[in-house]
């Protein structure tokens, strides 16, 4: 497979008292087309720091540097490709005062040259396409009204509307119980499957890398430390922290 995003020489620098703290360092990371790459490590480690510096989110006062390429063309502004992420907590990341179909309607129009109506009709389309049961009701809801399952799943539709190739997803299935996750986590693979998404997902949790990813990238102290796919990995991990990421896991037998 061939490389859709392509990163060399990644620092990322954050305002600290007295100087700056370096929080990625010169890391190296290619997300190959068509796949799902899952990025593991424990909190603290850069995962998230990883993921919103591809968005170009990054606190005021903070510097990065890099030398990077979409799909095969340097990357000038990162607004500008098509690239969308699914936050790590809808709750927090949805307003609260306004409905759930008021963002999507938002986010349909901005992608696109729609009339209300029309970005109303593609807002419903895709909270149908997430398998978000009566989208009719759910695109008049807040947030607050919605389970957290169902939240996420509104996440994941708002994204799509952006019509992206890259899916970036941060700790999809936190804080949600075993059955929605299993949930969650299928439609992902489906969704990739079916639009032909390539997908980064960053989590802690090696189960999730195990049930959905093809390639996983280990994360220590704001540096990639071991990559490869995730058979070889868990089954055989070279770097120590690695090992000791996986002899921590409780039942590494079913990773």
């Amino acid at each position: 497979m061939t490389a859709l995003l392509r990163i060399d020489d990644l620092t990322v620098d954050l305002p600290a008292a007295g100087g700056t703290f370096r929080v990625l360092d010169g890391q190296r990371l290619e997300v190959e087309e068509g796949g799902i790459l899952g990025i593991v490590g424990e909190s603290g480690s850069g995962k998230t720091m990883l993921l919103r510096t591809i968005m170009g989110i990054l606190p005021e006062g903070a510097t990065r540097t890099w030398t990077a390429a979409f799909d095969g063309r340097p990357i000038d502004d990162v607004a500008r490709l098509p690239i969308a992420m699914v936050f790590q907590d809808p709750m927090t990341s949805f307003n609260p005062l306004a409905r759930i179909g008021t963002h999507l309607v938002e986010v349909a129009r901005r992608h696109a040259r729609l009339s209300r109506g029309e970005a109303r009709r593609r807002a419903v389309e895709a909270l149908a396409a997430v398998r978000v049961p009566d989208p009719e009701r759910v695109f008049g809801r807040y947030p607050h009204e919605l389970s957290g399952g169902l939240r996420q799943r509104a996440m994941i539709a708002m994204s799509l509307l952006a019509e992206p190739r890259l899916l970036l997803a941060d700790e999809p299935t936190t804080a949600l119980d075993a059955t929605v996750q299993a949930e969650i986590l299928a439609l992902l693979r489906q969704l990739q499957a079916e639009r032909r998404l390539t997908v980064v997902v960053v989590t802690h949790d090696l189960g999730v890398v195990a049930a959905l990813c093809d390639t996983v990238a280990v994360m220590k102290d704001g540096a990639i430390v071991e990559r490869g796919p995730v058979d070889d990995v868990f089954s055989q991990p070279q770097h120590p922290y690695t090992r000791s990421l996986l002899d921590a896991a409780p039942e590494r037998g079913t990773l």
